[in-house]
């Protein structure tokens, strides 16, 4: 069974599309779930990263609270990174779900809502963003049902959690309005992913913590050759890679 933490995607370098084949019947939105607000986490691990960028665009503070616990759960704070949230992890899906990509720019979003073939694509009527939120309450309405208490109180057990996050996974938590298991799989680990190695730019990889966690070097063209003499083998170069920022 697949862990989800940093250690199962340490070679991922993106991840794949966004492609959820299940139709939402009848109203998808859902009244949220009160949640505790965010907490304010300290860094954490062998260097400390600058704060991410402060307050959220897309997710209230309930929403915000559940992703918080969701990106600890999956990147706990150790030796190699700092917890999620302290690696912008959250920032990072923040900001996508608010962007474009969020709101459905490159989605045909007229309908009709008719039940789709698997290989015709995402065939929900409801942006990623509202597919995101409304998947946010069914499964901390599933972790109450099942435990007695919303999954940012669940995240202090963090076997427990992560339990829970591998049964949503396996589409052994279910809601019949909500495809839990393509929420999940198709729309919250990919943006998982994308959080750890994308350019800092955008939120995620705060420090360039993950960058330097695999030996990847950044963004000049000149290490074209050096990803295949160095595949699978640790790199030699500089210690600091380069991003977007370090061209500006």
């Amino acid at each position: 069974m697949v862990q989800f933490t940093r250690r199962s995607i340490l070679a991922a370098t993106g991840a794949a599309p966004l492609a959820p084949r299940l139709f939402l019947g009848g109203t998808a939105a859902a009244a949220l779930l009160g949640r505790p607000q965010p907490s304010s986490a300290q860094p954490v691990g062998d260097a400390a990263l600058p704060p991410p960028a402060a307050g959220y665009l897309s997710l209230g503070p309930d929403e915000a609270g559940f992703v918080e616990a969701l990106v600890d759960v999956m990147c706990p704070a150790d030796g190699l990174t700092p917890s999620g949230v302290d690696c912008g992890l959250a920032v990072f899906i923040d900001r996508q779900l608010a962007g474009g990509f969020g709101k459905g720019d490159r989605l045909y979003m007229r309908g009709p809502w008719q039940q789709g073939k698997p290989q015709l694509g995402y065939q929900l009527p409801l942006t990623p963003e509202q597919f995101f939120k409304v998947g946010i309450a069914a499964a901390d309405a599933a972790c109450r049902q099942r435990f007695g208490k919303g999954f940012g109180e669940l995240a202090e057990a963090e076997a427990e959690a992560d339990g829970f996050l591998h049964d949503v996974a396996g589409g052994k938590v279910t809601d019949e309005r909500v495809p839990l298991a393509s929420w999940f799989n198709e729309l919250v680990y990919p943006l998982f992913i994308q959080a750890c190695f994308a350019d800092p730019i955008y939120g995620g990889n705060a420090g360039k913590v993950f960058w330097k966690m695999i030996g990847y070097p950044g963004l000049p063209a000149t290490h074209a050759q050096d990803m295949i003499d160095f595949r699978g083998k640790p790199y030699p170069g500089a210690a600091e890679p380069m991003s977007i920022a370090d061209f500006s």
